[in-house]
């Protein structure tokens, strides 16, 4: 198991990448997490909803993603609350208070689980969650030291000397921990390292020293991650607009950003200069502004608002600008959205964005597909998903903008053809969709998404493999 010193310190990355290298030497891999907190998931074969990040981690191992692989999923939706999700289906939310006292009937799920993983592999590599010495979460943890505990599976800690104060980072681990959990601890790795190596040669040593931990390596900051899918907002937030590329596109940030990786291929594309606009920024003049999707419509159709988007929105179009909805940016777009049973938060129905002449109901119901077929309005073929709560209908939709391959339609465009939105994501990581939209607006598609992955993945097992000491970290796990 994989646990980290704080969030975002690369443990999704670690295990993404030693799933390919192990699975690369001919172990069945299978990556874990038992608890997760992100708004962007991945659809399932069989139908349910896992963390993108364990998608990619299946991705790394060869494997098919399944629900068994991310057995708790909360996704945010305010500050204090989350949707629940247990083995990919929506059981209800809870604020975070109230979360605390589910854990325990949550962890013979999670169990039952990994069990099921552990049945079908040689190796199964667990990913934490934030911190493992989150000791005023310990009570009936189910993410770091109650799972290995519970699971006797041994952890190594992963620490970021990035941001500073690694060793506090280490050694504070060490001595925030109970000894029954700190006993559980194999190692330790330190990621993200920039510079000259030689610096930092005592730095093992002594960390070694004061923990009584294995230092597994010292492993070097890997640029290429930008190119796989993040695993929260925060890693988008911090993404800088290129300054070259023929197109622009626009992407506003909302409060409550979902499934944002839908963005990941354009950003390899050099035709491109994909703008992500934070809140207190205008809407730029681009080319498309894509409204991306979101956990909570309503609140951030609000959020939307309070930023003058819709004003800058408004004008984009009005001056021949092209818009696009994903989700719930496609409910935005329309005239109304209605929540009628509270599913987001307090029932209510607000006036959307009006661009499109449709209307959205909220409902209980969440779809969860893989779907293809075909762009209605550029003829290209597409694979993606669908994941939303929702029905919408109204005039714009008998201009479709997909055909489902099973004859359903999704999604609506205006009678100008400037606007359009549907359910559908995933579309620009089809490499066919992709080029078809670039080419609509004057450009060529130069990147095959699906192969720069791999190639990432591949790339990342080759780096981690230089790095740290392989031998002594399966050894540890036997």
């Amino acid at each position: 198991m994989f646990q980290g010193t704080g969030s975002d310190v690369g443990k999704s990355l670690v295990v993404a990448g030693l799933c390919r290298l192990f699975a690369r030497r001919g172990f069945r891999v299978r990556p874990f997490k038992p608890q997760n907190m992100s708004n962007n998931a991945a659809v399932t074969q069989d139908g349910g909803e896992i963390g993108r990040a364990q998608a990619l981690q299946a991705l790394a191992a060869g494997v098919p993603p399944s629900v068994h692989m991310n057995p708790v999923l909360l996704k945010p939706q305010s500050e204090i609350g989350s949707q629940i999700v247990v083995r990919g289906r929506v059981v209800g939310a809870a604020k975070a208070r109230d979360y605390q006292t589910l854990k325990p009937d949550l962890m013979s799920a999670v169990l039952d689980s990994y069990a099921s993983l552990r049945s079908e592999a040689d190796l199964v590599l667990v990913e934490g969650a934030g911190s493992a010495a989150e000791i005023n979460l310990r009570e009936n943890d189910i993410a770091n030291m109650g799972f290995a505990r519970a699971a006797d599976c041994p952890v190594v800690i992963v620490g970021d000397i990035d941001r500073g104060g690694i060793f506090p980072q280490i050694i504070g681990t060490k001595a925030a921990l109970a000894e029954d959990d700190a006993a559980m601890i194999a190692g330790f790795i330190v990621n993200k390292f920039r510079g000259d190596p030689g610096l930092f040669a005592g730095g093992l040593a002594t960390l070694a020293k004061r923990t009584g931990w294995r230092g597994f390596g010292l492993v070097p900051f890997f640029p290429d991650a930008a190119r796989l899918p993040a695993e929260d907002a925060f890693g988008v937030a911090k993404v800088k607009a290129k300054a070259e590329g023929a197109i622009a596109i626009a992407v506003p940030l909302l409060a409550h950003i979902a499934n944002f990786d839908d963005f990941d291929p354009l950003r390899m594309e050099p035709a491109v200069r994909l703008v992500f606009v934070r809140a207190g920024e205008s809407l730029p003049v681009a080319d498309l502004v894509v409204l991306p999707g979101s956990k909570t419509t309503i609140a951030d159709l609000a959020f939307f608002r309070a930023q003058g988007w819709d004003i800058d929105l408004t004008a984009h179009v009005r001056r021949g600008g092209r818009a696009l909805g994903i989700c719930g940016g496609y409910q935005m777009l329309g005239k109304r959205v209605a929540d009628p049973d509270g599913i987001e938060g307090s029932p209510a129905e607000v006036e959307g964005l009006g661009l499109l002449d449709v209307t959205t109901v909220l409902t209980g119901e969440k779809t969860l597909a893989r779907i293809e077929g075909t762009c209605a309005v550029n003829g290209a073929s597409f694979s993606g998903y669908e994941m939303h709560v929702g029905r919408t209908s109204g005039p714009d939709c008998a201009r479709p903008l997909l055909r489902f391959a099973d004859g359903r339609a999704d999604g609506a465009v205006s009678s100008d053809g400037r606007v359009a939105g549907a359910y559908a994501h995933g579309l620009f990581a089809d490499d066919r969709q992709r080029a078809a939209w670039l080419s609509l607006l004057g450009a060529r598609s130069e990147a095959a998404y699906g192969e720069a992955v791999e190639q990432t993945l591949d790339a990342l097992a080759d780096h981690l493999a230089a790095h740290l000491d392989i031998e002594a970290v399966l050894a540890s796990t036997r």
